[in-house]
């Protein structure tokens, strides 16, 4: 079974955006917290979420040629388990013609798209601090924004936390939220940009 270390190479080789890089940091914490409250494994989930971007920066496009189509041919290549394969051909469903199936993918997909949400609600606040957003009445006001994030398809997540059979208000949000705060020195979400020092 691959590491987290192997996880964290494979996507520093590929991934040079801070940004992205940091999304995948997002999605790790929040399939860690989920893997937690269902009792699997937090090594795998969470190595999961760690890299199943790792190919977005290099091959961008969302086709056969692309993410994660191409990722998914270098993890086989580099013998990695074919759960993980799967998991991550699973994120992009639609494209990829793999549906998620297992909680682990089902997961992926419902915490994907919310992390980057939860980024952007960081991002308005004056303090660029993700652990002030305290109420989670503030994501969803900005989520009733069709505006605000508009890139983030709010059906999917709604989709993938029926299919898990989880509240996105009282459960999923709460969450993913808090397995973001645990790491908002990491997410660069702790309010350092605010007061200009980088």
């Amino acid at each position: 079974m691959p590491t987290r270390e192997d996880a964290w190479k494979l996507l520093n080789e590929y991934t040079e955006n801070q940004n992205l890089v940091r999304h995948m940091l997002a999605v790790e914490a929040a399939m860690r917290a989920y893997a937690a409250k269902y009792g699997e494994n937090e090594e795998l989930w969470g190595t999961v979420g760690l890299i199943h971007d790792f190919d977005y920066e290099r091959y961008p496009d969302l086709s056969v040629e692309g993410h994660p189509m191409v990722g998914s041919r270098i993890l086989r290549e580099q013998g990695w388990p074919e759960e993980v394969v799967r998991a991550v051909l699973a994120h992009a469903g639609e494209y990829t013609g793999v549906q998620p199936e297992s909680l682990m993918e089902k997961c992926l997909v419902a915490v994907d798209e919310l992390t980057g949400f939860l980024v952007a609600v960081a991002l308005v606040r004056p303090s660029k601090d993700i652990r002030d957003i305290t109420k989670i009445r503030s994501v969803k006001k900005k989520w009733k924004d069709r505006s605000f994030a508009a890139a983030v398809s709010r059906e999917e997540i709604e989709h993938a936390c029926e299919s898990l059979g989880v509240d996105l208000w009282t459960e999923h949000v709460p969450l993913v939220l808090d397995a973001m705060k645990a790491i908002a020195g990491d997410l660069g979400l702790d309010g350092q940009a605010a007061g200009g020092n980088h």
